[in-house]
């Protein structure tokens, strides 16, 4: 038997780079997941590609009552949700596509563009960990949130305004919820790469050299199955980095 079989996730911004190699490790091992993108036509195109495990879910993680929809839509295919994996983010090319080369300092950011990446980062986050641990609360089997950050440098290195800024919230977030969900059926853990992932946010002109040092995106798959396993069922409060994940 599949070692997550009859585990129901829902993976934020599944459609590429850690979301979907996150998504591809869950269903690989058993789990039904939702995928989910912004653009539905993506959502179905990667879920298609992940396999009949995955289903594919419209969601724009900014606004309510696309979250609302998107969970009550995800319950009437699933049946319930045991896992909730908060990855939906967009990165630094937004707002300064040559981020790696040409450092762009904070009050050059457009205030438009500070927004949207901690609307989606950060407020995401919150809005659909929102909306789903009261129904997990509320379940017998209780459930698991895991939350997608980044290295501390990252968060404060020069140039890194507002990416840097909106995941060290979403750091402080996950404590917060960490310790009001202590002693309840509901964990939160943090899970990071441990550097720079071979995805999208990484600007196209890259040097191939470069380009070749950064961390395959799998590297999430070992420590996602792990936290949705009946072996993390102790975890909680936890910050884990996949390059240092030993299973």
């Amino acid at each position: 038997m599949p070692r997550l079989s009859g585990t129901r996730a829902l993976v934020t911004g599944a459609t590429t780079g850690l979301g979907r190699a996150m998504a591809q490790a869950l269903a690989d091992a058993g789990a039904r997941v939702a995928v989910t993108s912004r653009d539905a036509a993506r959502a179905r195109e990667a879920a298609l590609v992940i396999g009949p495990n995955a289903v594919p879910v419209a969601l724009d993680v900014r606004d309510e009552g696309s979250v609302a929809s998107a969970v009550d839509e995800v319950h009437a295919h699933l049946g319930g949700l045991d896992l909730l994996v908060n990855n939906a983010g967009i990165g630094m090319r937004t707002v300064n596509p040559r981020f790696l080369v040409e450092a762009q300092p904070f009050h050059a950011v457009t205030p438009a563009g500070f927004r949207d990446v901690v609307d989606t980062k950060l407020v995401g986050t919150f809005l659909v960990a929102r909306a789903v641990v009261p129904r997990m609360l509320a379940s017998e089997a209780g459930g698991r949130v895991v939350n997608i950050s980044m290295n501390e440098s990252t968060m404060v290195r020069g140039g890194f305004v507002p990416y840097g800024p909106a995941g060290a919230g979403v750091e402080a977030l996950s404590r917060v919820m960490a310790a009001d969900l202590a002693g309840t059926s509901v964990t939160v853990n943090l899970l990071l790469p441990g550097g720079a992932t071979d995805t999208g946010m990484i600007p196209d002109d890259v040097p191939a050299e470069a380009r070749a040092a950064l961390l395959d995106p799998a590297v999430m798959g070992p420590p996602i199955v792990w936290l949705a396993s009946p072996e993390a069922a102790g975890a909680h409060d936890r910050r884990i980095v996949a390059t240092e994940f030993a299973g």
